[in-house]
């Protein structure tokens, strides 16, 4: 319990904070709160604030670190095989924070292993980190280049979406995870935490008028 108090804890300051601090319209206090609410229902779906997280077949954990963004990325390839130098450093870079050295490093590898699917995921979270968030162009770009060696691979889209979510961009986000379910066989294994994930969206939507 106390976990869960102190998560609650944290979303209240982190509304008061914006809303009486930085000030933020009245008009955003629909979706702010909605987003924050997101959040924590994300929150329940990973696990228990009290427990160690359990293996998660579904879909990936949404990065919240530079390690985490690698862990994430890593538990969808085979660690057996080996990989080449350049990630191997550029994670060690990320790991430390270091996104603009990684992704310079990433860049020099991709340019002589130009079909390097996990290279340029790497690249395009690297670069995402980097603007704090932000989805840059060239971002954009290296994720659609991961999505076109590997069509059937989920993660460019799911991170891609994850991202507009943290810029308040939710319709772009809805926009991506939907076009991924589409693409999804019916067996895929994270259909259903997709679904669940767009119809949380459309609920923010529908109660944020400023999104309407």
């Amino acid at each position: 319990m106390g976990g869960w108090l102190a998560v609650l804890a944290l979303a209240m300051f982190a509304f008061a904070l914006a809303a009486f601090l930085l000030r933020l319209p009245k008009e955003g206090y629909a979706l702010f709160g909605s987003v924050l609410l997101f959040g924590l229902a994300g929150y329940a779906w990973q696990g228990s604030p009290k427990q160690p997280g359990s293996p998660k077949a579904a879909m990936l954990e949404e990065p919240r670190s530079g390690e985490d963004m690698i862990e994430a990325r890593k538990s969808l390839f085979d660690e057996t095989r080996p990989k080449p130098d350049y990630l191997v450093t550029s994670d060690a870079f990320a790991r430390r924070g270091q996104f603009d050295d990684a992704a310079g490093l990433l860049r020099r590898g991709l340019t002589e292993n130009p079909n390097h699917l996990e290279g340029w995921l790497a690249l395009a979270m690297a670069l995402t980190a980097h603007a704090d968030g932000f989805v840059t162009p060239a971002a954009e770009q290296a994720y659609a280049r991961a999505r076109a060696i590997d069509p059937e691979n989920p993660a460019s889209d799911f991170f891609l979406g994850f991202s507009f979510l943290q810029m308040g961009e939710v319709r772009k986000a809805r926009e991506v995870w939907a076009g991924l379910l589409e693409r999804s066989p019916a067996d895929a294994p994270w259909r259903a935490d997709l679904e669940a994930r767009i119809a949380q969206l459309d609920r923010m939507i529908a109660n944020a008028p400023m999104l309407q």
